[in-house]
């Protein structure tokens, strides 16, 4: 099976990974093989789709999540983590797993966790899911942790779609919510009888990605279809901590971002408000304020440093 990503391994005091593991994946501690206090291993960070992921190379002998480590950091993402080379257990939820290449394992940040790899180089993926909204799309079934099981022909589809959305640096929003329904009918079929549970949560994040490069389309729009006032929408977005218009404005940033940073020389030459207009936005004013403070650079800024 051939590998998602080139893994890196690169010397270091194990102090540095640490350090490393927990800015972009929070709070482990990494025990190293030997007394030296070196490791060999590298974390480095990507944007696929909709998700922040991680690519962690490791040489150590395990990774621990306890619950002094959940205290200081209070677990906000469920991770799926892709053994894309090497081996690795995985241990979560009074249950242990053992990982080779092309295994997936929805691990999740709120409990303890151990990951055990005795010295034998690993190199993963981990895709990071906001919890929250992962609960409100698919219910307490995504939690505690969860293993992808290769024998669902639903595992091939997903790893189809992580393969296509880390091989397109553009890659549009689309493709994460493709990944979020693929997901959607695995916890599902975990499920012992019963409909398929479409929360008005899960319709509503599916139509603002179907739709959000409408610049017609907003709030009031969204309620229309789901058959719902806007109040009660607002409702339902309370638990995600955000509103239908502020995800709405989210996902457009996101496009124009993507496509800022694959724009080839045509685009360019044509300028920014193309791809602004094309993301949803009929305010360049407003697109230019908002691509600031969400990414603290100017969108002709990053699509010279692309």
């Amino acid at each position: 099976m051939q590998s998602l990503m080139m893994p890196l391994h690169k010397p270091m005091p194990v102090e540095m990974l640490r350090a490393a593991i927990r800015k972009v994946c929070g709070d482990f501690d990494v025990e190293p093989m030997t007394r030296s206090g070196l490791v060999t291993g590298d974390v480095a960070t990507r944007r696929i789709g909709s998700f922040d992921t991680a690519i962690v190379s490791l040489d150590v002998k395990d990774v621990q999540r306890d619950p002094k480590s959940i205290r200081r950091d209070p677990g906000e993402h469920l991770f799926l983590l892709i053994q894309d080379a090497g081996h690795c257990r995985v241990e979560q939820g009074g249950r242990s797993f053992g990982l080779t290449q092309g295994d997936m394992f929805l691990v999740d940040s709120g409990h303890p966790s151990s990951f055990v790899y005795e010295g034998q180089r690993s190199s993963q993926v981990s895709i990071h899911m906001p919890r929250a909204e992962m609960v409100h799309r698919f219910g307490h079934g995504c939690t505690g942790g969860v293993a992808i099981s290769r024998d669902d022909p639903l595992w091939l589809a997903m790893r189809a779609v992580v393969s296509k959305m880390l091989a397109e640096e553009g890659a549009q929003p689309q493709l994460g919510e493709a990944f979020f329904c693929l997901m959607g009918a695995y916890f599902h079929g975990l499920r012992k009888g019963g409909a398929p549970s479409e929360t008005v949560v899960s319709r509503a994040l599916a139509m603002i990605d179907r739709y959000s490069a409408d610049p017609s389309f907003g709030p009031g729009e969204l309620a229309l279809r789901l058959n719902v006032s806007e109040r009660v929408l607002q409702r339902h977005f309370q638990a995600l901590g955000e509103t239908p218009g502020h995800r709405l404005l989210k996902r457009r940033l996101e496009t124009a971002h993507a496509r800022l940073s694959a724009a080839g020389q045509g685009e360019m030459q044509d300028g920014v408000a193309p791809i602004a207009y094309d993301a949803g936005f009929n305010d360049l004013s407003y697109f230019y304020r908002e691509f600031r403070k969400k990414y603290g650079v100017t969108p002709g800024a990053v699509m010279r440093c692309h």
